[in-house]
């Protein structure tokens, strides 16, 4: 198997992941950790978070956690975040070159897709998975609608789901879900809270095992 497809089936496997965008490398680093302390074996650093390919190199050294990056916009931008250790790549697009440039480097593709022919379009590119952004108004309905008539999708929402709807989605045929705000909120990282991180994301890690 290769190694895409062995971290393709552990991200469906683990279904959930903790995305964090952050102005401050440290500060990055350290709400990360408390979302991992909580229990996340995915983890996803954006490219507009300052050393995120250091984190990425940092994170991967943890032979438990599978470590992405988010916000690839480019073929150059997957072949250096690959070059610092990514096992997959995520975007808010759907960037063809970006689908191609994970194929060949043997990583898992996540592009950003809002409508069915968005989704349609990834999935015959070669996207392992499709992210859904932004966020509609009830995910779970709107992945329910979508799956109907292309079940075979694996569809990966990272915004609008938090603890209380969680479920639901996942429950709609989701493949897994991101967090973003609701585990890593301003205020709290602001603050540098990441203690109250920590319990965010314990939380998530129970709700899930409840499935």
């Amino acid at each position: 198997m290769s190694s895409r497809e062995h971290n393709k089936n552990d991200l469906l496997e683990r279904k959930i992941s903790a995305i964090i965008r952050a102005e401050n490398q440290k500060v990055a680093e350290q709400a990360m950790q408390a979302a991992v302390d909580g229990g996340f074996r995915v983890v996803e650093f954006t490219l507009t978070t300052p050393g995120a390919l250091n984190l990425i190199t940092q994170f991967r050294e943890n032979n438990d956690l599978i470590v992405g990056a988010g916000t690839v916009m480019s073929s150059a931008l997957a072949q250096e975040a690959v070059g610092a250790g990514a096992q997959f790549l995520v975007s808010p697009v759907c960037n063809i070159n970006v689908i191609q440039e994970a194929v060949k480097l043997d990583v898992v593709s996540i592009p950003g897709t809002f409508t069915a022919t968005e989704m349609e379009t990834a999935h015959q590119a070669g996207a392992d998975l499709v992210k859904l952004f932004p966020a509609p108004a009830n995910v779970a309905e709107y992945i329910r609608f979508i799956l109907a008539p292309q079940p075979y999708l694996k569809i990966f929402p990272t915004s609008g789901v938090n603890l209380d709807n969680m479920m639901d989605v996942l429950d709609s045929g989701a493949a897994g879900i991101g967090f973003v705000r609701p585990l890593f909120d301003p205020e709290t990282i602001r603050n540098k809270n990441y203690d109250k991180i920590r319990q965010r994301a314990e939380a998530i890690v129970e709700r899930l095992a409840s499935l």
